[in-house]
């Protein structure tokens, strides 16, 4: 197991030194005309340096396989879709590097497992193989995962807080005041979720773009029904001037209205499962707080 260790060591070594020096004798083309074409578009980026001697020597191979996890999953367009519903200002290829840290951390996990287990001898090394490309697996799929856990918690964040956002908006439009101001007025007390996509909308807004896209904008990146034909109503009352405060009203109570019924849709589904603890636990409380008097009444009685 040392001389293994001390194998691998080595030859992630040699392997850095070769690849390090291979990039440093081909630049790529980017790196090659940037310098010459400064002066010409001065708002052309620069070339990012690392900014660690890890990120220097590491970053170059992470990018790679991240690259390469993006091709053998094929899910870019569904990551940025995702990642756009989250509100989240990391890009695609920031995501793949998170998912390649997060595979290595597993596959760190897996190695560990597998060292115990050659150590005891309780498995071959096929096996110990792949175990460990299981647990990268593992991981990338894991951060996935993750990323569509955080995107249904805030679009059910966004859901549960639309009625008192419509609301308000419909009490600040019936007392005078355009759907944008009243929003402004409402992102000054509102916090969460659908605080924040209201407030890049009227941010959008103040910067130029034109009322009804910005709404059009929200009602297409969010993935909640509900928000969509908030945003696309109200871009349509901008439009044509058309009554907004029973839309929004009417839209409160459907809103309400489906919440309470995927509450006892839930609470159906999860009828046998709270029997359980009635069955298993309470009911058999119960039963022995009623027998268990009379049985050690009956014992005492036999005993004299």
């Amino acid at each position: 197991m040392t001389g293994a260790l001390i194998g691998f060591c080595l030859s992630s070594g040699l392997l850095l030194t070769v690849t390090g020096w291979v990039r440093a004798r081909k630049p790529s083309l980017e790196q090659r005309v940037l310098p010459y074409i400064r002066d010409v578009h001065p708002q052309l980026p620069t070339v990012a340096r690392p900014a660690t001697v890890v990120e220097a020597v590491f970053g170059p191979s992470v990018r790679r396989v991240a690259e390469l996890v993006g091709e053998v999953l094929g899910g870019n367009a569904s990551v940025s879709r995702r990642l756009t519903r989250l509100g989240a200002s990391t890009t695609v290829d920031d995501f793949r590097v998170r998912q390649v840290v997060w595979g290595a951390a597993g596959l760190g996990a897996g190695v560990v497992v597998s060292a115990l287990l050659w150590s005891a001898g309780r498995a071959q090394g096929p096996v110990l193989l792949v175990l460990c490309a299981i647990a990268f697996v593992g991981g990338v799929l894991w951060c996935d995962q993750h990323l569509s856990a955080r995107v249904i918690a805030r679009e059910r964040a966004m859901q549960e807080e639309f009625p008192v956002v419509a609301d308000l908006l419909a009490l600040a439009v019936a007392a005078g005041e355009s759907p944008v101001a009243g929003l402004d007025r409402i992102m000054r007390v509102c916090r969460g979720a659908l605080a924040d996509e209201l407030g890049g909308v009227i941010a959008d807004i103040r910067t130029g773009t034109p009322i009804s896209g910005a709404f059009d904008a929200l009602a297409a990146r969010t993935g909640v029904s509900s928000i969509a034909r908030f945003a696309e109503g109200l871009a349509i009352a901008v439009e044509r001037g058309t009554p907004l405060v029973d839309v929004l009203h009417a839209q409160a109570a459907d809103v309400r209205e489906s919440a309470r019924r995927e509450l006892m849709e839930a609470g159906g589904r999860k009828e046998v499962a709270m029997m359980l603890p009635v069955v298993f636990l309470i009911l058999p409380v119960t039963v022995i707080f009623a027998f268990f008097p009379g049985f050690i009444g009956l014992h005492l009685t036999s005993g004299t």
